[in-house]
């Protein structure tokens, strides 16, 4: 038995489609409230989240007595950021804007001990090894990591073909409000453009033998990605649940407040 397999990585390679949900809210109760509503991953999102390092630590903390596999998305490609998340035992990143194959051969060797990578030893102080607890601890580990690319711009969807090829990652996680700001289409997802470019990454990732992954609030987007191939779904925001109902919540008492009304959308 590996006490410290990563099941998500598991499913995902297995060919079994994992629901997530993101967490923007930096309080642990948040992190319990969506890792026991039954998602297969959370997301935590310190890329665009207020997210300190001893936050993103206590969310994960706080998910680990549910069925859930905790995921982090980073600010940026910064290995040295990193190497602290993996020693508090985040085994599955998402590294947002990559935009090259270079980018993504620097994240697989920071996710990884040498020889195959860089990852530093620490141990000692590694909650990921129970502070040296773990039996056989560096031998198990590199294959337990997980790494996702996230491809949301013109430049990273003409890098696609040489993404593709770098052996280690894992999941090639399309990212359409950021796409569709770069194509022209700021605020507009579910532009016909939008839409028709990730479907054709979408099947370059499948014929590539990687895993695609998208996030999307519109279930019709949702259905169709799902179709094309797409294992890891990203398919709500907690902020955004949270807004809306509080929203509706008061719409409802006070109906007036329907006349105010937003086009933003993600």
């Amino acid at each position: 038995m590996n006490e410290i397999e990563n099941k998500f990585k598991s499913a995902i390679h297995a060919g079994q489609k994992q629901y997530g949900i993101w967490n923007g809210i930096p309080h642990t109760y948040a992190a319990e409230i969506l890792a026991g509503a039954g998602f297969d991953w959370v997301l935590i999102d310190a890329e665009h989240g207020p997210f300190e390092m001893n936050q993103i630590i206590g969310q994960v903390q706080a998910m680990s007595r549910y069925e859930v596999s905790p995921i982090l998305r980073m600010r940026n490609a910064d290995p040295a950021y990193m190497k602290p998340l993996l020693d508090a035992g985040i085994q599955s990143f998402i590294i947002p804007m990559v935009e090259s194959a270079d980018t993504a051969e620097l994240m697989v060797k920071a996710l990884r001990y040498p020889p195959a990578g860089t990852r530093g030893v620490g141990t000692a102080l590694a909650r990921a090894a129970q502070w040296n607890r773990v039996n056989d601890y560096f031998n198990l580990a590199n294959d337990q990591m997980c790494l996702i690319t996230q491809v949301e711009s013109v430049k990273g969807v003409e890098a696609l073909d040489d993404i593709l090829k770098v052996d280690g990652v894992d999941v090639v996680f399309m990212g359409p409000a950021d796409l569709a700001g770069s194509m022209g289409h700021l605020g507009n997802p579910s532009h016909p453009d939008v839409k028709a470019a990730v479907q054709e990454c979408l099947s370059k990732i499948v014929a590539a033998g990687k895993v695609p992954g998208v996030l999307t609030s519109s279930k019709d987007l949702i259905a169709d990605y799902t179709d094309r191939g797409a294992k890891m779904i990203g398919v709500g925001l907690d902020t955004i649940i949270l807004a809306k109902a509080t929203k509706a919540l008061a719409e409802y008492y006070k109906p007036e407040l329907k006349e105010k009304k937003s086009n933003t959308q993600y």
